[in-house]
């Protein structure tokens, strides 16, 4: 496949998605031709530390120790869960951290907030090895990409273990939507048996249920979330996990399907194979579409290293380093430098570099108002509860 047909998709999706609530950001001036050398890391007059918070399982290994030993800084890198989590750290500032690692969900409502500060691309050079449609696609959450670097890209969907579902479901055929694998009685009374995973987020889970039940996945009307609620409230007990460690859960055998993140799911996939495991794991792409989402680095209003998180940035944006991202995490790049650096077999697999025409199907990511976010909060927690 052409791998940059997915880039350009996906900004033309999102784009038009998202157009009929704002409107279309300035056009995005293409960068300016990458260095021939790698950029060296900055060197300046802060301490040697930097403290940065992202999401588990989601750097490649070394890469930490790699840029601690070329720059000197002490890297203090802790994790969180959810972007709930994150946003809420934010919100009561004083986080203690330098770079973070929010969806663009919450990273727009974090930057009209003043929750995060602009960039100085002037200390990160490698800017230059961004892909303008990519960069296109995150000015829909920060125009003129004046706060967000991407650090990923991904879709929530459903993975599951094949040789299990299929175990499960014995003469029943899988369905043509494989949205009905979770959000169906008919399927979840029988998957439950070898367990059913939920992500543990309310902005993961009550998003698709408004797109199985045929709503705007980031509708801002309230009646939309009772009628999602009334949908989960079918399957509830059927549910066996509200995960936070999704990876281990499907590897580990104590889901068969999940909600969960592409990546995620892909990662439980190549996990099996290492432990020579008979079970097949894979991302389904349900026909009525996944949602897509976009994990962004961004430095806090009040970092205390904004240097040095300008260091890690531009290291990160290598070409070579990008590519690590996605040939062991299973997630896209938004490095259109590190295209070529990327595995066959990463490259060529539909459910990382997904084709364009799935693309068509696709739900773009968009953002809540406060009232919106508050349903949906009471939503999940009353079908959590199962209330």
């Amino acid at each position: 496949m052409n791998k940059y047909l997915w880039s350009f998709a996906l900004s033309a999706v999102v784009l038009a998605g998202c157009g009929k609530k704002e409107e279309p950001p300035a056009p995005v001036a293409a960068p300016a031709p990458a260095a021939s050398a790698p950029a060296a890391v900055a060197v300046n007059s802060e301490e040697k530390i930097l403290n940065i918070y992202n999401w588990p399982d989601y750097v490649p290994e070394g890469m930490i120790a790699a840029f601690e030993k070329e720059s000197g800084i002490k890297v203090n890198y802790d994790t969180f869960e959810t972007n709930e989590a994150l946003h809420a750290k934010l919100v009561a500032g004083n986080s203690g951290y330098d770079i973070v690692v929010p969806g663009t969900v919450f990273a727009k409502p974090q930057i009209e907030g003043g929750l995060l500060q602009p960039l100085d691309k002037s200390k990160i050079p490698n800017l230059a090895n961004l892909d303008p449609a990519i960069m296109t696609v995150l000015a829909k959450a920060d125009p003129d990409n004046k706060h967000l670097v991407p650090w990923a890209w991904g879709f929530t969907t459903v993975g599951i273990n094949k040789t299990k579902v299929e175990k499960a479901l014995g003469k029943m055929p899988m369905p043509e939507n494989a949205w009905d694998l979770v959000f169906k009685p008919e399927y979840t009374s029988k998957l439950k048996s070898c367990g059913i995973a939920y992500l543990d987020s309310p902005t993961e889970i009550i998003p698709v249920a408004l797109h199985y039940i045929g709503k705007d996945a980031y509708s801002n009307d309230p009646a939309d979330y009772k009628a999602a609620n009334e949908m989960l409230s079918k399957v509830r007990k059927d549910v066996r996990l509200f995960s936070s460690t999704m990876i281990d859960d499907i590897a580990g055998g104590k889901a068969c399907v999940a909600i969960g993140w592409s990546g995620d799911v892909n990662i439980a996939a190549g996990r099996a194979k290492e432990n020579k495991s008979k079970d097949v794991i894979e991302a389904l792409l349900p026909s009525t579409g996944a949602l897509i989402f976009a994990d962004t680095m961004a430095v806090t209003k009040d970092a205390k290293h904004p240097n040095n998180a300008a260091a890690f940035i531009d290291f990160y944006l290598r070409a070579e380093n990008a590519a690590l991202m996605s040939n062991e995490m299973n997630y896209p790049t938004g490095n259109k430098a590190a295209m070529d650096k990327i595995k066959p077999e990463i490259a060529g697999n539909k459910t990382i570099f997904v084709e364009s025409d799935y693309f068509a199907k696709m739900i773009p990511p968009s953002s809540f108002t406060n009232e919106a976010r508050e349903a949906m909060a009471n939503a999940y927690n009353s079908f959590k509860k199962g209330k």
